[in-house]
């Protein structure tokens, strides 16, 4: 479903083919050829602090009988740390990742604690697997990536793809492994349970407050007003007549508050009209045109989907207030179990996601069903916010 609004002086978005995939962390660009030969003569100079990790390693090894060897093989291991960071930020900017190791917390005691802290902590064993490998088939792979970058036109496809076969190996030894993206996942899905929890009992706080202090004294009001008409009914007719027009004033004030809690809770226009409907009705309501392209199969979830509008409304929200935008775009699609929305607008940029802000609440918000939000926001603009959920199957049949 497609659904156009006027935009003289909209910015268009994106083709469907020119979208970008959700994942958990925003992809790195791919790296261009100056960028990439500029990391093989990184690599080839971490070649030499590599080999005295290594040495330090078999010192502190071969010297363990006579302990010296102890607190050596503790320097060694944690300098070894220091490089394979830079090993896994070279490996991750060149498959366009960003990824990172679960080392165990190092504890403030004596040698013989921290050091059996290190012993059995897996992530410095590979490290340690990492540092051999690093000076022999990693350096050969380095050195000969460096080489055939000067030899055209061998070097403009067999140093990337041999810069890419480092970075794999790299990943492969000292990435993350299943059991620790599991155990980060879980922290992730702790941490958006909790947010939730928190974010929906504040809801409901400000659900009472809003009937007590709006609808609740307007209906107080209005059943003061009925029986004190009722008793002035008898001998003063104008009297009561006056204070049942204010009577019906007040049952108007409160039907206008309890509309206004219903729209903040869950707008009529989604159950009626569904994304594409409210997203529409979002637009009509901007200061400025906004050009909208919502194509979905059928609809998704209920709460995604009510998720999804309150990040939308959010999104178009502050562009309204800071953007100072001409013009904007709201694109959605369900496209490879995913659920997509794009908002952009061509003011003056420099939006930025701030703990407490507005962009903030609604990653909160799509977190709790594994969401990301990105800001895109150069100075001068334009600005993008990308908001995507996995979304395997429609809720057409609800």
């Amino acid at each position: 479903m497609t659904v156009p609004i006027d935009a003289a002086a909209a910015v268009g978005p994106p083709t469907a083919a020119t979208a970008p995939p959700m994942v958990s962390s925003p992809p790195a660009p791919t790296p261009g050829l100056p960028t990439q030969f500029l990391w093989c003569w990184v690599l080839v100079l971490l070649i030499a602090p590599t080999a005295l990790a290594v040495a330090l390693l078999l010192a502190g090894a071969g010297s363990a009988i006579v302990w010296i060897g102890l607190p050596l093989w503790l320097i060694a291991v944690g300098y070894l740390r220091l490089l394979t960071r830079a090993y896994r930020s070279v490996a991750g900017r060149i498959l366009g990742e960003r990824f990172t190791a679960d080392y165990l917390p190092m504890p403030s005691g004596n040698l013989f604690v921290r050091l059996r802290t290190a012993m059995v902590d897996p992530a410095r064993w590979r490290d340690v697997a990492y540092a051999f490998f690093a000076v022999t088939l990693g350096a050969s792979l380095s050195i000969s990536a460096l080489a055939t970058f000067i030899i055209f036109p061998i070097g403009y496809w067999l140093s990337p793809l041999l810069l890419r076969l480092w970075a794999a190996a790299t990943r492969a030894i000292i990435g993350p492994t299943g059991e620790a993206a599991l155990h980060r996942r879980i922290g992730t899905l702790e941490e958006a349970r909790t947010e939730t929890l928190d974010h929906s009992a504040a809801e409901l706080r400000r659900i009472e407050r809003d009937l007590h202090d709006g609808a609740q004294a307007h209906l107080v009001a209005l059943g003061m007003n009925l029986g004190m008409a009722e008793e002035l009914m008898p001998r003063d007719p104008q009297a009561a007549r006056a204070l049942i027009a204010d009577a019906r004033e007040s049952s108007r004030a409160a039907l206008a508050e309890l509309r206004s809690l219903v729209r903040g809770i869950h707008p009529p226009v989604l159950a009626d009209r569904g994304l594409a409907g409210a997203v529409q009705a979002l637009a009509l309501a901007q200061p400025h045109p906004v050009e909208v392209d919502v194509q979905l199969p059928d609809r998704p979830p209920a709460p995604l989907e009510s998720a999804m509008y309150f990040a939308i409304a959010e999104a178009l929200t502050n562009s309204a207030k800071h953007a100072c935008a001409r013009g904007g775009w709201v694109w959605v699609r369900h496209e490879q179990a995913t659920l997509t929305a794009m908002v952009g607008d061509d003011g003056v940029g420099g939006a930025q996601m701030v703990p407490g802000g507005g962009l903030a609440g609604v990653q909160r918000r799509m977190a709790a069903f594994d969401g990301t939000v990105t800001v895109s926001s150069p100075a001068g603009g334009p600005t993008i916010v990308t908001i995507g959920a996995p979304c395997a199957s429609g809720g057409a049949g609800r």
